[in-house]
C-alpha cells in the first residue's frame, strides 16, 4: 500500500493507482509492428480517459458523459458497513464529474463488498480511504478524469507557509496519484486534517456517518511486525462497504 512521507501528504499522497509500466509494442504474427490502439475517451465534458497500464480492479465499463452534465442539486448515497451506515451528501455543483462517476460506479455496484484498506492518525491527516476492490491500494476502475479542486478551502493554521489547507471534518474527496487522476478511491475525513488542495472535494459525510467513522477509528490501526504502532495503514476493525445505495 502506498505510503505517506512524513505527516502531510507529499510524494505519494492519497493514492489510487499503480505507477506505468513500459510495454513492448506488439508484433504481428509476420514480425511487424502492431499500431497501439488509443485509450478510449468518453466525448463530453467530463472526458473519462481508459488506462490500459492499469487495467480495473472489477470490470465496468465507462461513465456515460453527456454534453451537459447535471451540474446542479445535491445526491444522497449510503455506504453499508457492519460498524453503522456511512450517509455522503454527493454536491453536483462542487463536482459534477466526479459526482457522475461516482454514481455511476455505485449503480454498477464496483464498491459493493469492498474494503477501506487505509486509516490515518497523523496530526494533521485523519482519513479512511476506501474505494479499491483489490484492497491493495494500487486497484481503480481502468478510467481516470480530471480534478475539480476547490477553491474555497480555508489557510491550514499549522502551516506557515499558506501552501495547505483546511479538509475539514467530514469532507468527502477524491484520492489520486497526482494532477487528473481520478478513479475510484475516496477518502472521507473524520478530523480536521490539513492538505495542500490537490484533491477534488464532492460531498460531506452525514452526522450518521461521522459516528460510524469515530467507530472505526477509535479501533486504531493494525499493528505488522515492522510497526507495532502505526499511524497509517489497514483499520484495526477492518472496514467492508457490503453496499453502496443511492438513498438514504
Amino acid at each position: 500500500m502506498p505510503r505517506l512521507a512524513g505527516v502531510a501528504l507529499l510524494a505519494t499522497g492519497l493514492v489510487g493507482g499503480s505507477a506505468a509500466v513500459a510495454v513492448a509494442a506488439p508484433r504481428s504474427a509476420t514480425g511487424s509492428t502492431v499500431a497501439e490502439v488509443p485509450p478510449q475517451t468518453t466525448p463530453g465534458p467530463c472526458a473519462y480517459t481508459e488506462t490500459p497500464d492499469e487495467p480495473p480492479a472489477r470490470p465496468v465499463p465507462l461513465p456515460p458523459d453527456p454534453r451537459r452534465t447535471p451540474d446542479h442539486g445535491t445526491v444522497r448515497v449510503t455506504l453499508r458497513t457492519k460498524h453503522g451506515p456511512i450517509g455522503l451528501t454527493l454536491d453536483r455543483e462542487q463536482a459534477p464529474c466526479t459526482v457522475q462517476s461516482f454514481l455511476h460506479l455505485a449503480r454498477h455496484r464496483f464498491y459493493d463488498r469492498t474494503p477501506c484498506h487505509r486509516l490515518t492518525a497523523y496530526p494533521t491527516l485523519s482519513v479512511l480511504q476506501c474505494g479499491d476492490p483489490s484492497g491493495t491500494g494500487e486497484g481503480g476502475p481502468g478510467y481516470r478524469y480530471a480534478d475539480e479542486l476547490p477553491t474555497d478551502l480555508p489557510p491550514a493554521p499549522t502551516d506557515p507557509t499558506g501552501a495547505r489547507r483546511v479538509y475539514a471534518r467530514g469532507l468527502l474527496a477524491m484520492a489520486n496519484a497526482g494532477p487528473d487522476t481520478n478513479g475510484s478511491q475516496f477518502f472521507l475525513v473524520y478530523a480536521d486534517s490539513a492538505l495542500r488542495p490537490n484533491y477534488t472535494v464532492f460531498g460531506e459525510v452525514d452526522a450518521a456517518g461521522l459516528a460510524t467513522l469515530d467507530r472505526i477509528a477509535a479501533g486504531g490501526i493494525a499493528p505488522t511486525p515492522e510497526d507495532p504502532a502505526p499511524v497509517d495503514g489497514a483499520p484495526a476493525l477492518p472496514v467492508e462497504i457490503r453496499r453502496a445505495v443511492r438513498g438514504r
